[in-house]
């Protein structure tokens, strides 16, 4: 394998997370200065539950997937594949899960390397052929070596709680602000600014990290075409899936190798970019290759 740094995306990726950060210091302060113990403990708590969240991903994402766990006799080539791959990957083999629905897609999950797992649909394995479904389990191992589960759950943490004071703030006003500090809803509306901007800012990273994981995924198996064919299919297929498959799996988005298309404010927020600009860079990357 190899891993080819590609630094013009690894410096917007940066710039990104540079830009997060910069507004959540400043979100601290504002929570700080018009926020008494009380609400801050409120917001330690909601900090906390977050924090659970991500240290049982797997098992919960799994979960709201309707996904299980599968063991080698279920499906030994699936098995084989992703240890295959993992071996190519330099990492060690994540727990494989399979979800029987009809949406062609994959996803990956887990706080660290060691704990993470691989899930595809059978939808998936129906509709790949082998070098294809090579292809996204690659990419989705990628996910994994670049941990981009804790970097994209560190991005949105601050940002979920904005959401939080911006839907619960009225609640934590009480009776006891200080004459000093303006206000409860002042606290509110600088929430709702930071979560508008960081929303915005997160799916730009997400974007980035897809584009990371495809050219990371295309370096474990030598072959970018194997990865931009089986995007193609995916996209193809998409269109042909009943839309209460689509509603259900909608709120998965993040997760998925091909997201779910809404419109064109969906397109405009999507976690990922378009696949016409995907298969274009691995193209671009096939051609530095060979």
């Amino acid at each position: 394998m190899k891993w080819k740094a590609d630094w013009g995306l690894r410096a917007r990726m940066g710039l990104t997370m540079f830009l997060l950060f910069a507004l959540y210091i400043v979100f601290a302060g504002v929570l700080v200065a018009y926020f008494g113990g009380k609400q801050l403990m409120f917001l330690g708590f909601m900090m906390s539950f977050s924090l659970g969240s991500y240290f049982f991903s797997d098992k919960l994402t799994l979960w709201s997937m309707g996904a299980k766990e599968v063991d080698e006799s279920e499906y030994p080539e699936l098995h084989a594949m992703v240890s295959r791959l993992s071996q190519q990957a330099d990492l060690p083999k994540p727990k494989v899960a399979v979800s029987d629905q009809r949406v062609p897609n994959a996803f990956a999950t887990g706080r660290s390397q060691k704990k993470a797992a691989v899930c595809v649909t059978t939808g998936l394995m129906q509709t790949l052929n082998q070098e294809e479904l090579e292809g996204v389990i690659a990419h989705e191992l990628a996910h994994i070596k670049n941990r981009d589960m804790m970097v994209m759950t560190v991005a949105s943490l601050l940002s979920t709680i904005a959401f939080m004071v911006v839907r619960w703030g009225w609640l934590l006003g009480g009776g006891g602000e200080n004459r000093n500090q303006a206000p409860v809803w002042v606290a509110i509306l600088a929430s709702l600014a930071v979560w508008i901007v960081s929303y915005i800012l997160i799916r730009a990273l997400s974007r980035y990290r897809e584009y990371a994981a495809d050219r990371g995924g295309a370096s474990i198996t030598g072959k970018p075409s194997a990865l931009a064919s089986a995007l193609m299919t995916i996209d193809g297929r998409m269109d042909n899936v009943p839309k209460e498959d689509l509603r259900e799996e909608a709120e998965m988005n993040a997760f998925f190798i091909i997201p779910i298309r809404s419109g064109f404010i969906g397109k405009l927020f999507s976690t990922h970019p378009s696949t016409e600009r995907r298969v274009e860079k691995l193209r671009e990357l096939e051609r530095e290759m060979y």
